[in-house]
């Protein structure tokens, strides 16, 4: 789990937490994907492509009231924009970051990482969670069925240790948070199907921050970047880059979005690091891009900012390329009520519980999957089944049975055997499930009849369907799906409880193609120089499914390569 909320805040009751880029490396060649044609119709800018992503916009110049001079100019101050200005800054350069918001938004937690000094004092410990660097780099490529950037998968994997070390500092300056290693992974007797691998840094907050005192991580590490030089102008949009005769990005043209709204030039002499977010709020490029994953889901809060594909788009515009297939990072967590289907802009509800690999049920009253494994395995199935939603079931055992899951990552509820720290409590996750009872979205009864009822459900379908499960579960073999004994556990104390389930959709993946020097590329798999791009502005490291038995792979790798981006950018070495 990973916020623009800290965990200190959300038990304080603000809100639950979202889940949610350095020497420098020798240019690595680009992979092809979707690319910016040139204009079709040069007289009217046509550039033929998807309707989403039309022509740059053009600004007369006398609507440029405003010209501002930097060296390294940051768009996007969130999980890769920070750590990219800070980074710019300690590297000697003069650095400003914009955003279209008025504070910092999506600043993951949970920090994916392979040698940091802390996982390393933990496997000294617990030498059996020990991460094999190149199995972790094959898991990521496997998980992307390939169709990744090998170079940039190694990347994360060497320079990430020292990207945490790094921000272990930071934040540990001033005594108010620490870092904290959550890598535990389970009982490793008994792995299941999906191997987990203990990656995940989390900052906490100590007993030297006050109670009312509002320092979180985004708090802590913007303040840091400050004390480093770096400058921050809000609420300033990002509209295009700005290139000179040979095509090198020297600066963007942005609009104040608060005051007389007037467009400004910015120029940059190092270098612009985008850092804008994906595109997942853009519906019409989500239809062409993944149009399978808008169809189960479900809008929920905490959805993770507003990302239109700004910073994807400008690179286009450039003449750079874009992974082939589309890809979002999706949790099952997320529900409607019984009379909703997930997709079609259908607005539901949060919930966390849906992970737990309880039985789960399509419209029919059948079940169809193995319910245990990475989170998205279930949703992709169930893109199969009637209306793409299904129907999780559990009872009044759900607490035991839940810490009988040993379940890992970011759906964990207890805490580890050795230590880490579970990433929300169960009796937390009690309460939201008594609230979706109140509002009409999670169904209780005493009876399996009764709650296929409410759940408009086929009554005998759903009652046979439950009772082979028991049946399996008694016999400590699951015949039908092979979901490992430790998880096959019987459903037979009421009350039972159920709720439609579909996708809470947290993020885009699939981005612009860069190299390891974290420019974007175009066709021939030449550098746009001048331009970085990290976070999910840029591609090439996930596709089809996220990894995330990689505990916070996503925010280490946008870290990791924003760090990086920013070193490149003030130092001129790419």
């Amino acid at each position: 789990m990973s916020s623009n909320v800290t965990r200190r805040s959300f038990f304080k009751g603000a809100g639950l937490a979202a889940l949610g880029g350095l020497s420098a490396a020798a240019l690595s060649g680009c992979g092809h994907g979707y690319a910016a044609a040139e204009p079709t119709n040069p007289s009217t800018g046509d550039f033929g492509g998807p309707s989403w992503l039309g022509a740059p916009p053009v600004i007369d110049e006398a609507d440029i009231t405003e010209t501002i001079d930097t060296e390294v100019l940051v768009v996007g101050m969130g999980t890769g924009g920070i750590p990219a200005m800070i980074s710019a800054a300690e590297n000697g350069a003069k650095v400003l970051g914009i955003d279209r918001q008025g504070t910092p938004h999506n600043v993951r937690e949970d920090i994916g990482a392979i040698d940091s000094r802390l996982q390393q004092a933990s496997f000294d410990e617990f030498p059996e969670f020990r991460i094999e660097k190149k199995e972790a780099v094959e898991d990521i490529v496997r998980y992307a069925n390939g169709f990744v950037n090998y170079d940039l998968v190694k990347l994360w994997a060497d320079e990430s240790g020292a990207m945490v070390d790094w921000l272990t500092d930071i934040i540990q300056r001033d005594g108010k948070l620490v870092m904290e290693f959550e890598g535990g992974v389970g009982d490793t007797s008994d792995p299941g199907r999906d191997k987990a691998f203990a990656t995940g840094h989390s900052p906490q907050p100590t007993d030297a921050l006050g109670e009312d005192e509002e320092w979180g991580f985004a708090e802590s590490i913007l303040a840091y970047a400050a004390e480093q030089g770096a400058e921050v102008r809000w609420y300033t949009e990002f509209i295009k880059c700005e290139t000179d005769e040979v095509g090198r990005v020297t600066g963007v043209i942005a609009r104040d979005v608060q005051g007389d709204r007037h467009y400004l030039r910015i120029n940059a002499s190092r270098g612009v690091i985008l850092s804008t977010g994906g595109y997942g709020n853009n519906l019409e490029m989500m239809e062409d891009r993944q149009a399978w994953n808008q169809k189960i889901r479900i809008a929920a809060p905490g959805s993770g900012g507003n990302p239109t594909g700004s910073g994807i788009k400008a690179a286009l515009w450039l003449g750079a390329t874009m992974d082939p297939l589309g890809a979002a990072c999706t949790f099952n967590r997320a529900c409607v009520k019984p009379d909703q289907y997930a997709g079609d802009g259908v607005l539901g509800r949060w919930f966390w519980f849906g992970e737990q690999p309880f039985l789960k049920l399509n419209l029919k009253g059948e079940r169809f999957c193995n319910e245990s494994g990475p989170y998205d395995y279930m949703l992709h199935s169930t893109i199969m089944q009637p209306h793409q939603t299904y129907v999780d079931i559990w009872d009044a055992n759900h607490a035991a049975q839940a810490e009988a899951f040993d379940e890992v990552g970011c759906c964990r509820l207890f805490p580890f055997p050795n230590g880490a720290k579970n990433n929300i409590p169960m009796q937390v996750v009690d309460g939201m499930i008594e609230k979706l009872i109140e509002d009409g979205y999670v169904q209780k009864a005493d009876t399996m009849e009764e709650l296929a009822e409410k759940l408009n459900l086929p009554v005998e379908t759903t009652v046979a369907s439950w009772k082979h499960y028991n049946e399996m579960a008694a016999a400590g073999e699951d015949t039908d799906y092979y979901k490992e004994k430790h998880r096959l556990m019987p459903i037979d104390t009421p009350p039972f409880y159920g709720v439609r389930t579909g996708a809470w959709f947290l993020a885009t993946l699939d981005g612009i193609t860069i190299d390891t020097n974290m420019h974007p590329c175009d066709e021939n798999g030449d550098p746009i120089l001048g331009l970085y791009l990290t976070g999910n502005d840029s591609g090439g490291f996930f596709s089809v499914s996220y990894p995330n038995l990689l505990t916070g792979l996503a925010c280490g790798r946008t870290m990791t390569f924003g760090r990086r981006a920013g070193m490149l950018a003030a130092t001129g070495q790419a």
